[in-house]
């Protein structure tokens, strides 16, 4: 990319996503980012004021692009737990990409995007779960008898639990492997007899 073409906002969003993504938030400086997208600082500031401007926005433009994608997801008709199966699966990719310090740098560097990510991310998943859980009802895969609320709010906060760094040093922990294992506890949590049998095929199946 150079400036002999300026680049979209959409682009600039798209590649500093990956900057700080590959990076971290607090080591990269706007001149860091300029190298890092091969433009020059000038043209990062004809679309932010500063870089708290740039990561908020690049945020937002984040959780967009991440509710898009479970909505893709949810849209193929698949059953309860090969759709938890999948957005795990989906969530874990982004994961594997992320810089370790991403979520301290955002909690204590950027507030208001911390807030905008909390808040869009929690909504999302209580939203995403809750549905879940009522197809995995009718589908006979999950218990009859979930208390749905309880359940997803109880879910929602051991996600931040993933993203813990006293709980889950990330020298001995990956974030993708504590997902996969909330994962497996969650859904055998609610499973019914039926859903354990299923989850345990498919468990076999994709280690293979």
């Amino acid at each position: 990319m150079s400036d002999a073409t300026v680049p979209k906002e959409e682009e600039i969003l798209q590649q500093a996503q990956k900057c700080f993504m590959r990076n971290g938030i607090k080591a990269m400086t706007m001149d860091d980012v300029a190298r890092f997208m091969r433009v020059s600082k000038k043209t990062l500031y004809q679309f932010f004021s500063d870089k708290n401007d740039l990561v908020e926005r690049m945020v937002g433009h984040f959780c967009t692009a991440h509710e898009q994608a479970i909505e893709d997801i949810r849209k193929r008709n698949l059953n309860a737990i090969d759709e938890h199966f999948e957005i795990t699966r989906y969530i874990a990719g982004q994961l594997a990409q992320m810089h370790p310090s991403i979520h301290y740098d955002l909690e204590k560097y950027h507030p208001k995007a911390w807030a905008t990510l909390q808040h869009t991310e929690d909504r999302g998943v209580m939203e995403t779960l809750v549905a879940n859980m009522e197809k995995g009802i009718r589908e006979g895969l999950y218990r009859d008898d979930l208390d749905i609320t309880i359940i997803a709010r109880i879910y929602v906060s051991r996600m931040d639990a993933v993203f813990d760094g006293e709980l889950f040093p990330v020298n001995e922990y990956s974030f993708v492997d504590v997902l996969w294992e909330q994962f497996r506890y969650h859904i055998r949590g609610i499973a019914s007899p039926k859903g354990v049998q299923y989850l345990m095929k498919k468990m076999n199946k994709e280690r293979k």
